[in-house]
């Protein structure tokens, strides 16, 4: 629930784009229309009669087979943007939400991306640089060490010996 203040404030921008579909579209859909802004869909053929398209102020259609073709075309996002006079985006989560490059191109086209900066973005998905950056910041982190395991090693032995210095329970995250 947004708070009364925060539906009379003054606002930067008045429409808003939400480039998802499906639940997560119809969450942000009825964040945005609460908090007294226009929600604009985007919709593939396959989801024409979803409830994300049916509760927002305006629909988009994204011509396209296949995700590539629509709901993770940068270009035809930012175009149905502007065609629809929304003034931010919002990714959602999932497809282009974690994509450096997209929210730089919004940002580029003018208008306003709502969501972490593409540098954060970017060092976020590198789980190595994420974790010495937190460490950097001071935030606490679990006790670990990174390491490289060559595909011709003994994944075993190496796992053993990182055990025995980090101790247990051991996690293991792939970096890529």
């Amino acid at each position: 629930m947004i708070p009364e203040w925060m539906k009379e404030a003054p606002k930067p921008f008045n429409s808003v784009l939400v480039a998802n579909r499906g639940e997560i579209a119809v969450r942000i859909i009825k964040a945005v229309q609460e908090a007294g802004l226009r929600a604009i869909a985007i919709y593939s053929d396959p989801d024409k009669d979803s409830l994300h398209t049916e509760i927002a102020d305006q629909s988009i259609h994204l011509p396209g087979e296949n995700l590539s073709e629509n709901y993770l075309n940068s270009e035809a996002i930012i175009q149905a943007a502007k065609s629809s006079g929304a003034q931010a985006i919002h990714p959602g989560y999932g497809f282009l939400s974690e994509r450096a490059d997209f929210a730089e191109a919004v940002e580029k086209s003018g208008i306003i991306w709502i969501g972490p900066s593409p540098e954060a973005i970017e060092t976020m998905g590198d789980k190595i640089s994420a974790r010495a950056r937190m460490i950097e910041s001071g935030v606490p982190v679990i006790p670990g060490d990174e390491i490289a395991i060559p595909d011709d090693s003994d994944h075993l032995g190496t796992l053993a010996s990182v055990a025995a210095r980090v101790g247990y329970p051991l996690l293991l995250k792939a970096s890529a």
